[in-house]
């Protein structure tokens, strides 16, 4: 008996001194309670998983940071926050783009000033620094020019002109103070100008670290199997054609619908031209922004008109509508825990 048992043993050693070293999970075949079961991990397949993700995307702290003085942080700070940048005092920057729900309010269109809804989902402020256009039309270069468009909407902020809201601000103690000592080499500070400028300096901090960051840093243990497992579908079903970079999206002009009519999937309530309301083309029809995926899973509803409330839903929807792809129900499930992983939350310091 003892010498079958240490026969058997041996067997298993054998066994893992030929094959030590593969990926594959080997464990002992020893039926005798006194042997444990042995486990050799190669995390080779991470390695390859990790260098690939760091060829597509780009972690938080790897991007350069903007040299911007603090006192005009603050000040756009103070900016987003006041409903005295809106017509009649109702709504602020934060109204819409809410710091506590990672930049967004969660509603397919927003009440403006007057309460009239917006003809277009608000996007996150968070990471939106990041894109290389705003607007669901990318018809501002960055977020110091976007800053002045609800602003002078008349159906968001509906301030009529930019001289409206220089003398309200003019007229405040405090702006006065603050603008001049931002903008101390100025004869007259307070501009509109100055006024955009202040809050995308303020909106270029909004860039907080996710768990996915932490991994392509190199923390292999921020990432669950799982989630492994769905950046791995999301690369492997083309969906980093759009969707890559530091904002995970966000750098591109992309048709909705390459592979049918996207309001056929969304049911949405209009069809919205896009682009094409801009410029007139029939090429630009149903063009919209690629939409950054940072913080996906708590900036629902989705697309361009928050038609879509489930996030797995959306997911199926892309691969069908952009990919002419079917996605497995477990694909889905794996990505959409995957997109999990990029949620993280302003810091508080940011927050009123």
């Amino acid at each position: 008996m003892k010498k079958n048992m240490i026969k058997k043993r041996l067997q298993s050693l054998l066994t893992l001194a030929l094959i030590g070293g593969s990926t594959i999970l080997l464990y002992s075949r020893c039926s005798s309670p006194e042997v444990k079961d042995e486990v050799v991990v190669d995390d080779s397949a991470d390695k390859a998983l990790l260098q690939k993700a760091n060829s597509i995307f780009k972690s938080i702290s790897s991007i350069p940071q903007d040299d911007i003085a603090m006192n005009k942080i603050l000040l756009g700070k103070k900016l987003y926050h006041d409903k005295s940048l809106s017509k009649d005092q109702t709504i602020s920057c934060a109204s819409c783009h809410n710091l506590n729900t990672y930049g967004v309010d969660n509603l397919a269109f927003s009440p403006g000033d007057t309460k009239e809804l917006g003809g277009r989902n608000s996007p996150s402020s968070v990471y939106a620094f990041l894109h290389s256009v705003q607007f669901w039309d990318g018809r501002a270069k960055d977020v110091e020019e976007q800053a002045g468009g609800p602003i002078l909407n008349p159906v968001e902020h509906n301030v009529p002109n930019q001289a409206f809201l220089e003398k309200r601000l003019r007229e405040n103690k405090e702006y006065q103070r603050l603008f001049k000592e931002v903008y101390p080499n100025e004869a007259q500070p307070i501009t509109f100008a100055n006024i955009t400028n202040a809050i995308g300096a303020f909106e270029r901090q909004l860039a907080p670290e996710s768990r996915f960051d932490k991994w392509l840093d190199g923390d292999n243990t921020a990432l669950n199997a799982q989630e492994k497992k769905g950046l791995q579908a999301f690369m492997d079903n083309a969906c980093i054609t759009c969707h890559m970079g530091p904002a995970v999206g966000g750098g591109l002009m992309q048709k909705f619908g390459l592979y049918g009519n996207y309001w056929e999937k969304t049911n949405s309530k209009k069809i919205d031209n896009g682009v094409y309301d801009l410029t007139k083309k029939e090429s630009d029809k149903y063009i919209f922004k690629v939409p950054s995926l940072r913080n996906v899973e708590k900036t629902g509803p989705y697309f361009h008109d928050g038609s879509v409330t489930k996030l797995e839903d959306a997911v199926s929807m892309m691969a069908e509508l952009q990919l002419g792809n079917k996605l497995s129900d477990e694909d889905v499930k794996n990505i959409t825990a995957f997109l999990k992983s990029m949620t993280a939350e302003v810091d508080a310091k940011y927050i009123e």
